[in-house]
């Protein structure tokens, strides 16, 4: 007689980062077995250069003796055992996601498609852009839409808008999905890593404007896309994922303007996935990916 398959249950997600040690794995570990837990994914890395330890480890809820309100508290004395940094999560967690926007779609389009198909464990309540055209996206799908132009030099006044609707929504998480505009350091660090962007690969040698015409008229080789954590720091921040495709002196700017857009719609959902999967750490301004 075949087994029945084990039903998904609710699982406990820890991130951590500390002073690399002996011990640190085996403890974890016998501490979830000694509250009756089951670990079902751990993974880790050592950053030698820093003597950085890192790891993700997931447990099953189901049977654990700690009650999950109790979680964080009892965790806290192996936390300062280890001079760690550490994150508890909930696989049963549903963040709340706003998309900024502007003229460009293409990034939208495949968020929201992802969204309707049930691959994402979150809410979608709300759509910001500067401009209308992505009004008639958010009516095929659904979803508030807001339209809050971007005219003159007040970036402050703009941006106050938009954090008046995102406080509204309560969201968690916002994706800049081709969204033309900068941001001031005020309003991006309201969101500390919880805000992710997407760009084309030719930052910095193709800056400004028409990306893709000026590397088309250098005759590149390679065309990327690069989705990382905004910081203050323009572009600059936590690299999360990035891709390339190779292209020749064959591909017109509108056959490279397409192969590039679709780099960037994978990308950006490949970090949104990583993210909500709770699988990133930043550190230094960088990443470390835990599977």
């Amino acid at each position: 007689m075949a087994k029945k398959k084990k039903l998904e249950t609710t699982s406990a997600v820890l991130l951590i980062s500390c002073p690399d040690q002996r011990g640190i794995v085996a403890t974890l570990t016998q501490w979830v077995s000694l509250n009756n837990g089951n670990v079902i994914h751990l993974d880790q890395h050592v950053d030698f250069t820093t003597s950085t330890f890192f790891m993700r480890i997931e447990w099953e809820l189901d049977g654990f003796a700690i009650p999950r309100d109790a979680l964080a508290a009892a965790f806290e004395p192996m936390g300062e055992r280890f001079d760690m940094k550490w994150q508890l999560h909930f696989s049963d967690q549903v963040e709340r996601m706003a998309v900024l926007v502007s003229k460009q779609q293409h990034c939208l389009y495949e968020v929201l498609a992802r969204h309707r198909a049930g691959e994402w464990n979150v809410e979608f309540p709300v759509i910001i852009s500067n401009h209308p055209q992505a009004a008639k996206v958010a009516g095929e799908f659904g979803i508030e839409f807001h339209h809050i132009p971007a005219e003159g030099d007040d970036r402050e006044a703009h941006e106050a808008q938009i954090l008046e609707v995102l406080e509204k929504h309560r969201i968690d998480l916002v994706v800049l999905a081709r969204y033309m505009r900068v941001l001031t350091p005020d309003f991006v660090g309201r969101f500390p890593n919880r805000m992710i962007n997407i760009h084309h690969s030719f930052l910095p040698a193709f800056p400004g404007a028409r990306p893709y015409h000026q590397a088309y008229s250098r005759g590149v080789k390679i065309i990327g896309a690069t989705s990382h954590y905004v910081t203050a720091d323009l572009d600059g921040g936590p690299i999360i994922d990035q891709d390339i495709m190779r292209v020749s002196h064959k591909d017109s700017i509108r056959e490279m303007v397409r192969k590039g857009r679709n780099l960037e719609k994978g990308v950006l959902c490949n970090a949104l996935w990583l993210h909500l999967q709770r699988k990133i750490l930043v550190y230094e301004n960088k990443t470390v990916i835990l599977n």
